[in-house]
């Protein structure tokens, strides 16, 4: 069942004809619609010999053929003849497609013209690789890569920030012609995802990460299983996960693969976003609906909502923005410090085999958290409001002071944390990014310091067992990973987002495979 027309091409990159042969029909086995074969990456090229190998022996698949000069960002740099004799040999041949850039267009049309291509579509391209130009700009240029007479016009900008793409989908929404769109780099990412839904003719995914030829490009395999592409249509729903960092979140994991499940048209996306209030007043239509919040952006996510759940509010941070559908105004939720202190409280039942008591295992319990950002704060409110008295440790001892004088605690430098110890049995949460991937060998507080706690808890979840939770496991304490907070809070989140019970049984199982 295909919600949109919008096609996944895959480009094709071996230094040899051979190597690009067995990479068209892997492309072809992943589900690509068509093959874009990168000319100027095989290190030696016959294009008579070529090119038939390709059309007449290998064609399982649509061919676009790209020359790319490296004045356009390619490889090729030679005899400019040369290369747009490839190009008008592979319409002749029967290419399905061939890319030209807007800078040659013209005199490639005087060359063929009156020549009569059986199908050869002609995409004329345009490459920015510095940043992304304004609505009026590109407006102008579909205008300019249309009056070559192009059958497909195509622009890749870049983008400086994420709210560049919003005027890549402007244009794309209001085209009238095949119109391929696309924003490079890590910001750039929402574009080959939502052009699925905002009309765009094409889309790059590539065989494996890491080999793209574009900064910015998904797998095909990310495109089709992750985001569910084929289901995306102009009905769908978007949200996101906001961070910077973003990449490492397993939210769009978690919730595209429910979303897919339950039958929910809804897509989940990265958002590297750099200024939250810029991003949310760009993407202020009814189709972005609600969007997690992770760090640094939980305490400004406060100031950039219209209405703030009291809860969140008394935290001092948000984690969860919903667009109220009447009137498209933004709420702020707090669902962390649920998902972690019922996670603490299950592991501290477990250890004292005692079942949902109406008073909290944390009732009267030293509880130490490491870390005042907006986890840090959730977690001492929680855990505060169920009895637990509060000490907070950072880095920098001020911000601890601040938010335990808020808070009513204690504080304390995060250095002065391996000799603290003024009664057994304490209980830890780490909530600072210390431990997680790719420093997994970071921990807050040394391995001898941790036997005077009776459970430790880390809001880090890559890795699933953290250098923390390895030492208190080994030092003989209850551990609760940052899985356990992870899907707690996710609950709550989804049920916001769509109005549907969580399904917390299928939570569970997708985050098992991860």
């Amino acid at each position: 069942m295909m919600k949109n027309a919008t096609l996944i091409c895959v480009p094709i990159m071996g230094e040899t004809v051979e190597k690009m042969v067995l990479d068209i029909q892997k492309a072809k086995l992943n589900g690509a619609d068509l093959v874009e074969i990168r000319l100027d990456s095989l290190s030696t090229f016959n294009p008579h010999q070529d090119l038939n190998t390709f059309i007449q022996q290998h064609h399982s698949l649509p061919f676009l053929f790209t020359y790319r000069p490296i004045w356009e960002g390619g490889k090729y740099d030679g005899d400019e003849n040369r290369r747009l004799d490839a190009l008008r040999l592979a319409m002749e041949l029967g290419a399905d497609y061939v890319d030209i850039e807007l800078k040659v267009a013209h005199e490639f049309y005087d060359s063929i013209r009156g020549k009569t291509f059986n199908k050869t579509k002609v995409i004329v391209s345009s490459h920015n690789y510095q940043y992304t130009p304004s609505v009026e700009d590109l407006g102008d240029l579909v205008a300019r890569i249309q009056a070559t007479g192009a059958d497909i016009v195509k622009i890749a900008t870049t983008a400086v920030e994420i709210t560049d793409v919003a005027r890549m989908f402007q244009i794309m929404v209001h085209s009238q012609v095949p119109f391929i769109g696309l924003v490079m780099g890590d910001r750039g990412l929402i574009s080959r995802v939502l052009c699925a839904k905002f009309g765009g003719y094409l889309t790059f995914g590539t065989l494996e990460s890491g080999v793209v030829s574009a900064p910015g490009q998904p797998t095909i395999k990310d495109l089709l299983h992750l985001y569910n592409f084929r289901q995306l249509g102009p009905e769908t729903k978007v949200y996101g996960i906001i961070g910077k960092p973003v990449s490492h979140s397993k939210s769009p994991i978690l919730f595209n693969e429910a979303f897919k499940t339950v039958g929910f048209n809804g897509v989940f996306v990265f958002l590297l976003v750099d200024d939250l209030a810029n991003f949310l007043r760009t993407y202020s239509s009814t189709d972005f609906v609600g969007f997690s919040v992770t760090i640094p952006h939980k305490e400004s996510a406060l100031k950039c909502c219209d209405e703030v759940d009291p809860v969140a509010k008394s935290i001092g941070a948000v984690n969860c923005i919903v667009r109220r559908p009447t009137d498209g105004k933004l709420i702020g939720y707090n669902t962390d410090y649920v998902g972690a202190i019922s996670a603490i409280e299950d592991g501290l039942r477990g250890k004292l085999n005692s079942s949902g008591t109406a008073v909290s295992p944390l009732a009267g319990k030293l509880f130490v958290v490491i870390g005042a950002g907006g986890a840090g704060k959730a977690l001492a409110y929680g855990a505060k409001e169920k009895g637990a008295r509060i000490v907070i440790a950072n880095r920098t001892y001020d911000r601890a002071r601040e938010l335990a004088d808020v808070i009513g605690g204690d504080a304390l430098a995060l250095s002065d944390l391996d000799s603290y110890h003024p009664e057994d049995g304490m209980i830890l949460a780490n909530t600072t990014s210390i431990g997680m991937q790719p420093k997994v060998d970071e921990t807050p507080i040394s391995k001898h310091a941790l036997k005077f706690y009776s459970l430790v808890f880390d809001a880090v979840y890559t890795p699933k067992v953290t250098r923390l939770l390895k030492e208190a496991e080994e030092s003989g304490v209850t551990i609760v990973e940052g899985m356990e907070m992870f899907i707690g809070q996710a609950y709550e989140q989804y049920e916001k987002y769509t109005g549907l019970p969580a399904p917390k049984q299928l939570f569970r199982k997708i985050m098992e495979n991860y």
